[in-house]
């Protein structure tokens, strides 16, 4: 596995066999202290001499001390170990962090981009009548227009500059451009008498910048 500050990344496959480690470890020093267990239940502190000084005859010293011995360095590699698993796991979670944190700004930035290459409206559908030329044409409430004929955003001063194109096209169709939902939408739209007021059947109110 490599280190921390290392060339190569930590993978799961790492901390998998970091883990392995760890596993392998616990079981012998249970091994050991079974061992322990099985000579008189001497422990780690018990004495190893009797009473009167020498030492016991009761039990496999040599055992005992090579298994005392052996869980004192197997302790150590242990605390070693799961400090390496801690340290990759730790990694593991930064680069995870990091990737999310890349995606999520890779898929702000697009937004960004598709919204800077969206052309600027100057106005909007406030309201739509149903069954009126607006409606028939798919013209929808909250649609902000960015060309309304020969009507855009560096030549709109007010809304009679949309009222002298209707009143010049009735019964022609007009080339309308909407931005909804975030999109560049195209809208053929013929303006003309029908039941209602007017010659769309819409309102259009224009947008403050």
């Amino acid at each position: 596995m490599a280190e921390p500050g290392g060339s190569r990344p930590v993978t799961v496959s790492d901390v998998q066999q970091l883990v392995k480690k760890k596993d392998e470890i616990e079981a012998q020093i249970k091994a050991c202290y079974e061992l322990l267990e099985g000579q008189k239940g001497v422990g780690m502190n018990e004495p190893l001499v009797d009473a009167e000084g020498f030492p016991r005859d009761d039990i496999d010293l040599y055992q005992v001390r090579s298994a005392r011995h052996n869980i004192i360095c197997l302790q150590n590699d242990h605390k070693a170990l799961m400090k390496q698993v801690e340290e990759a796991l730790h990694q593991l979670h930064a680069r995870e962090k990091e990737k999310h944190a890349k995606d999520e700004a890779e898929a702000l930035a697009e937004a960004m981009s598709q919204n800077q290459s969206l052309p600027q409206a100057f106005a909007k559908v406030n309201a739509v009548t149903p069954g009126s030329p607006a409606s028939i044409s798919g013209l929808q409430v909250d649609d902000e227009i960015v060309e309304f004929g020969s009507v855009n955003v560096n030549n709109f001063q007010n809304l009679q500059n949309i009222a002298t194109v209707v009143q010049h096209s009735e019964g022609r169709p007009l080339s309308v451009t909407v931005i909804r939902s975030g999109k560049k939408v195209h809208v053929g739209l013929t303006p003309k008498r029908w039941a209602g007021k007017g010659l769309l059947g819409c309102n259009i109110i224009p947008l403050q910048r």
